[in-house]
């Protein structure tokens, strides 16, 4: 392989990872728009300011918008304006390292930003623009060491000094730029961000005073407001990124509680809402590990948003007894996942994991973590009825019957169920015992061994006052995380759980709208050629 086409590859490579990160960021329609106008404008700044040589406000444009919108936008800015811009001055084999110079100008700008806050001086901003400059002459200079020389450093350093004069002239360039237009520049794309910027706070005082007097003026039965008081405990515990945190009015959103309190949101039927659902692809691109992969995978689907990517990821983990990692709790949510995603039980991968499950069942009915021989649990138990049931088995199947009355079975006097026989009930183990009774087509209302409550009932006795649901009689922990579970349970929806209309439909309509590639280059076209 040639140094030039090593040198391609690496910067093929580069580029492409920007612009998917982008387009996985899925930016709203309003930030594509301006976007594609920032890279239009660099590109436009660049062909006008042509007679003066090397002397042109692209790499402040490019600088200043990641600095004010982030990197993701500001690296799309630059490599955009750099191809754009080459329709007038000619595309060549410089065109990919002046859109990777140009996108680092954005990255750069965002560094800034991360590192000092947005709100530097006129005279730090172009001191920053200066020193873009300079590196930006120094990447370009690199670009000719490596395709035009034998690649000798006192070849560099003859093309680095003869380009001085053309570097001096775009740092002074980039500096005056800056102190003429820098500082007002940045206040406008502030103010335009902070409008597309979705803040959740918790209801005012006012606001909850009013929306009590309405819930009292209007008949509804306890298991309503049961609901209604968990849904706005979750919907308080958003935070400014989208995601959820394990306590209402927490500042920092945690992958796994966001998980489920969109799972749980979406079984009482309520759109988990656009923020989550970026915040939770967010998250998609980076899990690795196979529960995470599958939890994350469950909540995209409950927000209404296609996960085959992490489908086949989870496939790629399966192991060839049809198990994952010989484990009963993920291999059952692997069958759970893959039917999330529309596969039919007769799939391949869904028939090898739902009869490697039903082997692993114990001559009493139960199911252990570890499989067959392995100490069963309700957990386990329910997982894996809920599994077998997705992955084809009938609700009379020999399996699914044992697998019930096992957990029946279990059910403890103050009507809850314990993580294992013998032990104090809790929530989320009560949670899945109830998902698993509706998927083996019983009414868990009816569930009351030696005339105990039922499990629901257990389940609304552990609400409190700000309506979030305790774990246990003497337990209060992550309560978002429970609540979302015992939601669910409440609403009598097993997994996996279906995403309601609303955000089915509000899915569609981001899909629509959010193709931002095509979105932007479309806009700078049509701002290049009117």
């Amino acid at each position: 392989m040639t140094w030039q086409l090593a040198s391609f590859s690496l910067l093929f490579l580069a580029l492409a990872a920007g612009f998917a990160w982008y387009e996985r960021a899925r930016p709203p329609a309003k930030v594509v728009a301006l976007v594609a106008t920032l890279a239009a404008l660099a590109a436009l700044g660049r062909a006008a300011f042509a007679p003066l040589p090397n002397v042109k406000p692209t790499t402040d444009i490019v600088l200043l918008s990641g600095y004010a919108l982030g990197a993701g936008p500001g690296f799309v800015v630059g490599a955009v304006a750099a191809l754009a811009s080459n329709l007038f001055f000619g595309q060549g084999p410089h065109t990919p390292w002046q859109m990777a110079g140009w996108g680092g100008a954005g990255l750069l700008g965002a560094a800034l930003a991360h590192a000092f806050g947005r709100d530097l001086g006129r005279w730090p901003l172009a001191a920053v623009c200066g020193f873009a400059g300079f590196a930006f002459g120094a990447w370009m200079d690199l670009h000719l060491w490596v395709l035009f020389t034998d690649h000798r450093p006192a070849e560099y350093l003859l093309i680095f000094g003869r380009s001085v004069p053309f570097n001096v002239a775009h740092v002074v360039g980039n500096v005056v730029f800056c102190l003429i237009f820098g500082p007002a520049f940045v206040r406008a794309l502030l103010r335009f961000r902070r409008r597309f910027d979705i803040v959740w706070r918790p209801l005012a005082p006012a606001g909850a005073a009013l929306a009590a007097v309405l819930v009292l003026a209007a008949p509804a039965s306890a298991a309503d407001r049961t609901v209604e008081r968990a849904v706005a405990y979750l919907r308080a515990a958003q935070t400014a990124d989208g995601g959820f945190a394990g306590v209402k009015g927490g500042e920092s959103s945690n992958a796994i509680y966001s998980s489920w309190v969109i799972i749980g949101l979406a079984a009482a039927g309520e759109d988990p809402g656009e923020a989550a659902a970026r915040y939770i692809r967010r998250q998609a691109d980076t899990v690795t590990d196979a529960g995470d992969i599958e939890r994350t995978l469950l909540a995209l689907r409950a927000a209404g948003e296609p996960a085959d990517d992490l489908a086949q990821k989870l496939l790629r983990v399966q192991g060839r007894d049809g198990s994952i990692e010989g484990l009963v709790n993920r291999t059952a949510f692997l069958v759970i996942s893959l039917r999330a995603t529309g596969r039919p039980a007769s799939d391949p991968a869904v028939r090898r994991a739902t009869s490697w499950l039903v082997r692993q069942q114990n001559r009493r009915g139960g199911f252990g973590t570890g499989g067959l021989g392995s100490p069963p649990s309700i957990d386990d138990t329910a997982a894996a009825i809920q599994g077998l049931v997705q992955g084809g088995r009938s609700r009379r199947s020999r399996p699914v019957l044992r697998a019930g009355a096992w957990l029946v079975r279990r059910q403890n006097a103050d009507g809850g169920f314990p993580l294992g026989p013998g032990t104090p009930s809790n929530a989320q183990s009560t949670a899945w015992a109830v998902q698993a009774l509706v998927a083996a087509g019983r009414d868990p209302r009816r569930v009351r061994r030696n005339r105990s409550r039922s499990p629901i009932a257990y389940l609304r006795s552990l609400q409190g006052a700000d309506g979030s649901i305790r774990y246990s009689r003497t337990s209060r922990q992550v309560p978002t995380w429970v609540t979302s579970q015992a939601l669910a349970a409440i609403m009598r929806k097993p997994m996996p759980v279906r995403a309601p209309a609303a955000a089915r439909a509000a899915a569609r309509r981001r899909a629509e709208r959010e193709r931002p590639l095509a979105a932007l280059l479309s806009v700078v076209a049509a701002a290049l050629f009117p």
